[in-house]
Order: structure tokens, then sequence, then C-alpha cells
């Protein structure tokens, strides 16, 4: 049986090529189109969909009102149509946390280069997003507050118990993909600010990675930028993959650096996270932590199987907590999973198996 989708979107035209991608599709089939999330609504009774694609800019309510009141009354699969916009970006960050499954930034009407790889996309988003675990929001849909940033010289190193040697010479490798927004940001939330250097790879399009780090250096303890090309990697900071390239960590004299490329992608990925497991396991070795968490399909599973050859200790979000179950599943289908937890327990957990590794010493 199809999946039926309900598309909302204010432009005639867009709502017109989103139902001619998604209907041809086999196994996909559009019941509705709807202007404005007044009609949305009363479309939502009549034709019961199983998956919502919401733009954001609309009239007679916004798209972030509607989908917060959507979560509240009839939680369901919401994938965000996005403008790729600095606006556009904070907003679709702020759908997520409302409870939003995943989000596609919208096509340019006048290129047909990337059309086809937009159809694809779009197509496989809206399955993922039938077959996903939709995260229902607290009822304050307020973020937290921003924590105090602890410092070197503040805490000394108190608050995570970790030696200077363990700050600088371990290394934290993050993969994740759908759902991976707000599994980072409790990952992060839940780390004090003395940790070694935490490197991530989120997929996300270039226009919304530096607001999506913005936001987490905004909410927790650590500092989270963008990587540089270049730049060394210091404890207390976590580096994400800008969109637009490969994020891969290189041993330097001096210690870690980041390094990145546009090459190809890699599994239809780029930033993608096998090439960022893949050089931790060939760089930092038994050195290395590596977590991966919720997303839709199998990239980072064969760069965590390489990083626990190699001698890192790996972590996998359990199925309960992901949202999509499935580059953890892949991961633990290959036995390159150390140990399982739900996202609430992985914070906890990685700061607990770098405090065992303080106490074996130096890996090499």
């Amino acid at each position: 049986m199809a999946i039926k989708v309900l598309i909302v979107d204010d432009s005639a035209v867009m709502r017109g090529m989103l139902a001619e991608i998604i209907n041809s599709a086999p196994d996909l089939h559009v019941v509705g189109l709807a202007p404005d999330p007044i009609v949305a609504r009363e479309m939502i009774k009549t034709h019961n969909p199983d998956v919502l694609t919401l733009d954001i800019e609309m009239p007679k309510m916004d798209g972030l009102d509607f989908l917060a009141r959507l979560m509240r009354l009839r939680p369901m699969p919401v994938v965000m149509i996005s403008s790729l916009t600095k606006r556009g970006s904070e907003a679709t960050l702020q759908a997520l946390e409302l409870g939003a499954v995943d989000f596609l930034p919208k096509p340019k009407l006048d290129s047909s280069g990337g059309l086809e790889h937009y159809r694809v996309e779009i197509c496989e988003k809206v399955r993922a997003a039938y077959g996903a675990r939709p995260r229902v929001p607290a009822k304050s849909a307020a973020s937290p507050k921003p924590l105090l940033r602890e410092t070197s010289e503040a805490s000394g190193g108190i608050a995570s118990g970790l030696p200077e040697r363990v700050l600088q010479d371990k290394l934290v490798l993050i993969g994740a993909s759908t759902g991976g927004t707000e599994a980072i940001k409790e990952v992060l939330c839940s780390l004090p600010g003395q940790m070694p250097g935490i490197l991530m790879v989120q997929h996300m399009p270039e226009m919304f990675t530096a607001s999506f780090a913005k936001r987490l250096d905004g909410l927790c303890r650590l500092r989270v930028k963008e990587a540089e090309h270049g730049e060394k990697v210091v404890p207390g900071t976590v580096y994400l993959a800008p969109g637009h390239s490969h994020l891969s960590v290189r041993r330097g004299v001096g210690g870690y650096v980041c390094e990145l490329a546009q090459s190809e992608p890699v599994n239809r990925h780029r930033p993608a996270v096998d090439v960022l497991f893949n050089s931790a396991a060939s760089q930092v070795r038994g050195n290395a932590l590596g977590v991966i968490l919720t997303g839709m399909g199998k990239d980072g599973a064969q760069g965590l199987l390489a990083m626990k050859h190699a001698g890192a200790w790996t972590i996998g979000q359990d199925q309960e907590s992901c949202v999509v179950y499935g580059m953890p599943r892949e991961a633990a289908a290959i036995g390159a999973l150390d140990d399982v937890a739900p996202l609430k327990e992985i914070g906890p957990r990685v700061l607990a198996r770098l405090r065992n590794l303080e106490r074996r010493g130096p890996q090499t």
C-alpha cells in the first residue's frame, strides 16, 4: 500500500513540482495539496496522510506555529521544505526542535541539473519519515538556557575529572543523519566543558551547518564551531563538518589537525561520516572514541568498524531512542559496536570511557 503524502506549500508551482516528484515513485501517493495550514488542517482530517511535507513561510499561519500545534494535537511525521537562506536554516532548526523528522532545501526552479538527485532524495526522506519514530517535544518548546561555559582557569578540569594528557591525546568522533540535530544536541549538552576535541559529521546542506554550529555553541558548555581546513584541534571544542566538505583528522607534529576536502561524495554524502571515521582509524587509532547516532542509510558503519579494528572504542544509539534506526543498525550488524545505549546515556558513557582509558594509560 502506497505511503500517503500531504504537501503544504503556498507556491502553486512548488506544490506541483513536489507532487510530480513524489507521485513518480510507485510506493508514494500524494493525497492532497494545501496552500496554507488552514486548508491543510481540514485535509489531514479528510485524507489521514502518513507523512506531511511542510513549507515554513506561508500566509494565514506560519509553518512553525502550525507544526507546534500539529505535534501537540496529532503527532505525525513531518518533512520540512526550507529555503536556502540564513533565516530559512534557523527556522528549520527550530522545526526540528518542535518535532519535524527531517528537512530538505527547496529545489531551484531554474535548474534541472540537480533535479534527479533531488527526486531521489525527497522520496528517500519521505520513506524514512514514514518509518521514523516522531519525537514529540516537551510541553515547553523553549530552548534550554545557555549553560555557563567552563574554562580551564575556572574549572581546572574538575567538571570532567580528566587530566591534561587525556584532553590532548584522545579524540571523540560523532556521526549522525536523520534525527541527528536533536540527538547531537542532547549528547553535547550532557558533557562538561573540559573534554578532548570532538569532531562530528551531520548530514546537512551547506547553508545549514553554520546555523547549527552557532545554535549548539549557545546551548552547551563546549565551544562549537564549523571546522576549518588546517586548524589545530584543541580540548573543549567541537568541530562540525561544513556542509560543502568532507572532514577528516590528521595527526600533526603538535597534535591533531582538521582537514577539509571537496572531493566526490561517499555513500552519496558530502560530508560523509565514513571519511571522518576512516581518518580516525588511520590517524588516532586507540585514542579515538567513535559514536554513531540516529540516521538513514549506512554511512559510518564501515568507518566505525575500521576504528574498532584499530583499537578505538565505539558506541551506537539504540533502536528505541532513534528517530531512524538505520546507521546504528548497520554498524551493529557488521560488529562495529562495543556498546549500545539509549540517547540519554551516550554522553555519560563516553565520559566514563574516557576516565577508564585514563586509568589504562596511553593507547597506540
